[in-house]
């Protein structure tokens, strides 16, 4: 992962806290820490590799925050932390009123595109209306929207199914578990976890004025999910399952696998590329899958 910050006019990044410092949020710390840049990612508990960066811990089942004292000097934030089983921000009521006392420049919010609800395979973008129908994406938009109370500078980044090293479908197509499921007209979109982490940096140097308050981030080819189980068996050159209608699985899919196929759309990420002159490093699932490949 060679990812940099891109030249820009605007003041570079002081101290960056990154609230959850998983997947997603450990990319992008590591990211900014190449580039020199103070950078301090949260987690629940010590992680099981240990963390070169400086972290915090920030637990909110256990009631753990960091202190006003343990914030000092931060000037921009990512927030990746879903809402609770309560459909409730886990962070935003404690930590919220703290950065508000802060100098903060820039504040990211890790969403969903799940927000735009089902659109039978239309496209969606900045513009659509929000209309989402799973309770799951409804607890994304209240969260969008008490985030964006707060009156700080942020971005609400909208994200479609996310892969990238460890989350492809080649483990499953190695050992035997892979299932290729057909439902017609049904289709995908996806973005590789070096894509969210690119457009974080490209978007947080940008000057405030040309920050649009909200941006899909998404690369350029919905497709079905047979065609990119498809691709990845051609690239190990192992053979595909059986084809399974989705009617006929029943009750054999979880709830969540359930309500994952329920919604269908195409999720634009024009504004990011065209207007806000982003690049994506992989624009369909075929140049990520290359990059993934063991």
């Amino acid at each position: 992962m060679d990812l940099a910050l891109p030249c820009s006019s605007a003041p570079s990044p002081g101290r960056v806290l990154v609230l959850g410092g998983g997947y997603t949020g450990g990319r992008f710390a590591a990211a900014l820490r190449l580039q020199g840049v103070s950078v301090c990612p949260t987690h629940r508990q010590p992680p099981a590799t240990p963390d070169p960066l400086p972290w915090l811990r920030l637990d909110p089942a256990a009631g753990v925050y960091p202190t006003t004292a343990d914030l000092a000097g931060t000037t921009h934030v990512l927030v990746t932390i879903p809402p609770d089983g309560a459909g409730r921000d886990p962070v935003l009521d404690q930590l919220g009123p703290l950065l508000r006392q802060l100098p903060v420049q820039w504040l990211g919010y890790l969403s969903t595109t799940g927000v735009y609800g089902d659109r039978g395979g239309a496209w969606v973008d900045e513009t659509s209306p929000t209309v989402a129908g799973l309770g799951r994406s409804q607890a994304r938009l209240r969260c969008e929207e008490g985030w964006r109370a707060l009156g700080l500078p942020l971005q609400v980044f909208r994200l479609p199914a996310i892969y990238g090293p460890g989350r492809t479908p080649f483990d499953s197509l190695r050992n035997g578990t892979a299932r290729l499921i057909h439902k017609s007209g049904q289709v995908f979109s996806r973005v590789h976890v070096d894509d969210i982490v690119g457009a974080l940096l490209h978007c947080l140097v940008q000057p405030a004025s040309e920050r649009p308050p909200t941006v899909i981030v998404a690369d350029t080819t919905p497709c079905p999910s047979s065609e990119t189980l498809g691709y990845a068996a051609h690239l190990l050159g192992c053979k595909l399952p059986d084809v399974v209608p989705y009617d006929a699985l029943g009750s054999e899919l979880s709830p969540m696998a359930r309500s994952f196929w329920s919604e269908n759309r195409r999720a634009s990420s024009r504004l990011l590329r065209e207007e806000l002159g982003y690049r994506l490093r992989y624009p369909t699932y075929r140049e990520g899958y290359r990059a993934c490949l063991p």
